[in-house]
């Protein structure tokens, strides 16, 4: 009989298998897209901060409000400072904390990963396809 490895949450780790591990959660926030393309776009103007407005353009397809929501989480997470100037319209800059700079790293390396293999994705989907039909 062979034993079973302690499983992560035992080990002081989360399980990403259970719905209520803050891991899990964590993950949810910051694999979206739009995360992963406001961190890109902060990360390149690092140090500097970045208006909504040019976020917004520089992140096509994203909607006002989806923009605004994806900020507000990477805002609450710590990922991101937010500054509002006082103006009439607010001007409003955010920037990377060290903490979401450090997001930056993995997140490029999964931009790179799907780079480097989206051909072979295609492929395969395109035989699923052909497959099913």
């Amino acid at each position: 009989m062979t034993s079973r490895p302690a499983s992560p949450a035992k080990q002081g780790r989360g399980d990403l298998f259970d719905p209520e591990c803050p891991t899990r959660r964590l993950l949810d926030r910051i694999g979206t897209k739009w995360t992963s393309m406001a961190v890109k776009v902060l990360a390149e103007a690092a140090p500097h901060e970045v208006r909504f407005a040019e976020l917004r353009r520089r992140i096509p397809g994203v909607s006002q409000k989806m923009l605004s929501v994806t900020l507000h989480s990477l805002v609450r997470d710590g990922l991101v400072t937010r500054r509002v100037e006082p103006t009439v319209p607010p001007r409003v800059h955010y920037r990377l904390t060290d903490l979401g700079l450090s997001l930056d790293v993995p997140l490029a390396a999964l931009r790179t990963w799907a780079e480097e293999n989206m051909a072979r994705i295609d492929r395969a989907n395109a035989i699923s396809d052909s497959e099913a039909g």
